[in-house]
């Protein structure tokens, strides 16, 4: 059912952009068709592929880093009660630091490369991935870890049967909102140092006002970023037998 209702509000989408199309021009809003027959040329020419990989590649590792630093930072803070009332202060102040701040100190240390845009995404997607976990950990169930111990139960057992459970939903919802600023910084990191992948396509497009490539990779990055989601939403789901219930 939920499909059906998806599916009917992304139709609805569709008649709105095609309204607004002829509302204001195909000039500033190019029409669905527009769009499609060139998305159709971009993939022919192995334009949105060769983008597409690189920015892939960028994000994919980017977000892969932050979310095992993340987790083992939030999880290292929430366990351990002094290092996390010392750090979380210093984690809050920077997820509170605009990233782009960072950009230029980046650029000079790691150049422009690869390891420059990886480095961006990181630092974006990182915050809410350990922020998420440390509060997850800190809301574990104090009565189950002390019966826990009580019982002589070690703390790697606690750790992994008590906490960690009680923690997926936290965990899963710190890496939801790190992709999605990862997926931003992408953008960010491809514009602000070599130009390239699909924010290399976004500039290129926009500043020549090719508007229906411009939508193809506006398009191209909200799908990447309902995959990324949805299959964050399926390690969930399967994750929930891990979890304790009442």
């Amino acid at each position: 059912m939920i499909a059906l209702y998806r599916l009917g509000f992304l139709a609805l989408l569709v008649l709105l952009w095609m309204v607004g199309a002829q509302a204001v021009g195909r000039n500033l809003i190019p029409t669905p068709g527009d769009t499609l027959a060139a998305a159709l040329e971009m993939i022919g020419d192995g334009r949105l592929a060769e983008a597409l990989a690189e920015s892939l590649a960028v994000y994919l590792s980017g977000f892969a880093i932050a979310a095992v630093v993340g987790i083992a930072s939030g999880v290292a803070m929430g366990m351990i009660a002094p290092l996390g009332r010392t750090l979380d202060i210093y984690a809050f102040a920077l997820a509170a630091t605009p990233r782009v701040a960072f950009i230029p100190l980046i650029i000079v240390l790691l150049g422009l490369g690869l390891e420059a845009k990886v480095f961006i995404v990181f630092l974006g997607a990182v915050m809410p991935v350990l922020i998420t976990t440390y509060s997850g950990v800190k809301a574990a169930d104090a009565e189950l870890i002390e019966m826990g111990r009580s019982v002589g139960a070690p703390g790697r057992r606690i750790l992994l049967e008590i906490v960690l459970p009680g923690a997926v939903p936290f965990i899963v919802a710190g890496l939801r909102l790190g992709a999605t600023v990862g997926l931003i910084n992408t953008v960010v990191a491809e514009l602000y140092t070599a130009v390239s992948g699909l924010g290399g396509l976004l500039a290129l497009y926009g500043n020549t006002f090719r508007m229906a490539e411009y939508f193809v990779i506006v398009l191209c990055l909200a799908a990447i970023g309902v995959v990324v989601t949805e299959g964050l939403r399926l390690i969930e789901s399967r994750l929930d037998r891990w979890r304790p219930h009442p």
